[in-house]
């Protein structure tokens, strides 16, 4: 397999914000704590050990060994679930949602990214260790986003009503979804290795939680992966001093909100990813999962008739802090409350908003972690790179919108030159000789001249553009052509690893899909990766 590259900002598909952080712009700097060099890591290592409380570490592990009771766990695993207990002994983490059968094919990017990292450190720095670890996405309620996936253009679907948290959805109803995936997957032995891990996961587990735990764990186990339910009474009990903070004294709000001011006046092309809420959980209970506000002199549930005085609502927290689910804004906190991690790795929309949170953290005297973008990833066959050869293109030239790849493709192969810039730059030498001529009379002729200029020059734009219209009519043949390649490629006009499941490349790559990521994916190397098999 061989690896070609090209940087994330020429993509077209990451945005300013995103591309200023890789390049390390300076008035970021004070929005992140260090950027994931590896040199970087020892200083990282000394500020979290000196801010991680030891008694996490007991809590941790117990809850670990809970948790895995009833699955097979791997000797790697159990090894690193052990050191977790030892102060030499780091995290690095990714998150994701509970997506059907791992959903976009980036979420095996996320997590080969967080074992190779967590590799690359312990070479380094040998006398840590470091663990990889997968923070499951278990509070979420947006059941919609997780519910499908596709597969040869169809999609996937898992249709059933659903409240609460997607972690404790029974999974009694996951025939249907197998079945429908079953009949587009052909015969063979990967189809039916895929169907096996399917029907293992999904039908032989009685929750989305279990399910999710039991696939992942099939799927990297062996490497030593660890996998953590936030939605758990044990380590929410770490969390109780900070809903508290949250809930009565609003700190995530004023400081996330200062954040915002800050990122916006560094640049107005940065986008916000999230606003902070005046009260950044929810309120659990079985089949619900909603907002908690302020009404009147108290607390409220939204959606519901639950009612709290700030007195009962501190009660409910100590008595019953499982019943406090984190929002997007929260979550980071609780991940880093709980877990002695270094480093979070994760895709441009979730750095943007970890971003915005280094003031939070530094207020409520929680270390905050390096931010590495995951690993992105184009595969594709010697085959088709030998279409697009043939086509003329380059790979890189795939990334661009649909309509200026057509425009492109027209201008490189007609035989009629469509760049008028000669002619315009001709216009402009003979509007020079007019504007020299008007300054010698009065000014009303100078406006008279510019009007000219200006009229003259989008009529060659105009002209340009029909050209360019009528030898895409005349070229349609190679332009189809060219379309149909990236479409293939870039299903949807959106990148590969956003659209497509990875059954499609299990089909096609076996055992070695994995196998193949881990040995060509470099998490510190900052560039979209482009991997022909």
């Amino acid at each position: 397999m061989e690896v070609d590259c090209i940087p994330f900002r020429e993509t077209g598909y990451f945005s300013t914000l995103i591309c200023d952080y890789l390049d390390e712009h300076e008035n970021l700097k004070p929005f992140y704590n260090r950027f994931p060099h590896l040199q970087n890591f020892q200083p990282q290592i000394n500020e979290k050990k000196a801010n991680y409380a030891t008694s996490h570490r007991k809590v941790l592990v117990e809850t670990l060994n809970r948790q895995y009771k009833g699955f097979q766990v791997s000797k790697l695993t159990q090894e690193n679930i052990a050191a977790l207990e030892s102060e030499d002994s780091f995290t690095i983490t990714t998150g994701h949602q509970l997506n059907i059968f791992t959903g976009p094919l980036y979420f095996l990017y996320k997590i080969v990214s967080t074992i190779n990292l967590s590799r690359k450190l312990k070479k380094e720095y040998p006398k840590y260790q470091f663990v990889p670890v997968y923070w499951m996405a278990t509070e979420d309620h947006d059941f919609d986003e997780i519910n499908h996936f596709n597969f040869e253009g169809k999609k996937i679907a898992w249709d059933r009503a659903a409240s609460g948290v997607v972690g404790e959805l029974d999974t009694q109803d996951m025939d249907k979804v197998l079945k429908a995936f079953s009949a587009d997957l052909g015969e063979g032995q990967r189809a039916d290795e895929l169907v096996t891990l399917f029907r293992r996961a999904y039908l032989e587990h009685n929750n989305l939680a279990d399910a999710t735990r039991f696939l992942v764990n099939e799927l990297f186990g062996d490497i030593g992966l660890v996998i953590v339910d936030g939605n758990d009474t044990a380590l929410k009990k770490l969390l109780i001093p900070y809903i508290k903070q949250d809930v009565f004294e609003q700190i995530p709000y004023k400081k996330v909100s200062e954040a915002i001011v800050g990122l916006t006046g560094v640049s107005s092309e940065y986008n916000i990813q999230v606003n902070p809420r005046e009260i950044n959980y929810f309120y659990l209970r079985e089949g619900l999962r909603e907002r908690i506000v302020r009404k009147d002199e108290g607390f409220h549930v939204v959606n519901t008739k639950l009612s709290f005085t700030k007195a009962q609502l501190e009660k409910e927290m100590d008595g019953y802090p499982e019943r406090f689910s984190p929002n997007v804004i929260a979550r980071p906190l609780f991940q880093e409350v709980i877990l002695p991690n270094l480093c979070y790795i994760g895709g441009g929309g979730e750095l943007a908003y970890w971003l915005e949170l280094k003031p939070y953290f530094e207020a409520m005297d929680v270390t905050f972690p390096m931010l590495l973008l995951r690993n992105s990833v184009l595969l594709l066959t010697e085959k088709q790179k030998g279409k697009v050869e043939r086509l003329d293109l380059k790979v890189s030239d795939l990334f661009l919108k649909q309509h200026l790849l057509a425009e492109k493709k027209v201008r490189d192969i007609s035989d009629v030159d469509i760049d008028f810039s000669p002619q315009k730059q001709l216009l402009e030498n003979q509007f020079q000789n007019l504007y020299q001529l008007a300054e010698k009379t009065d000014k009303s002729f100078l406006g008279a001249v510019k009007a000219q200029e200006v009229k003259q020059k989008k009529g060659l734009d105009v002209l340009e553009k029909r050209l360019l219209k009528a030898q895409k009519r005349k070229l349609q043949d190679h332009v189809k052509r060219t379309r149909d390649m990236q479409d293939v490629l870039f299903p949807n006009q959106s990148l590969q690893e956003r659209q497509l499941n990875f059954s499609k490349f299990y089909l096609e790559m076996g055992d070695n899909l994995i196998p193949t990521l881990l040995e060509k994916l470099d998490p510190l190397k900052q560039d979209f990766l482009i991997l022909r098999y």
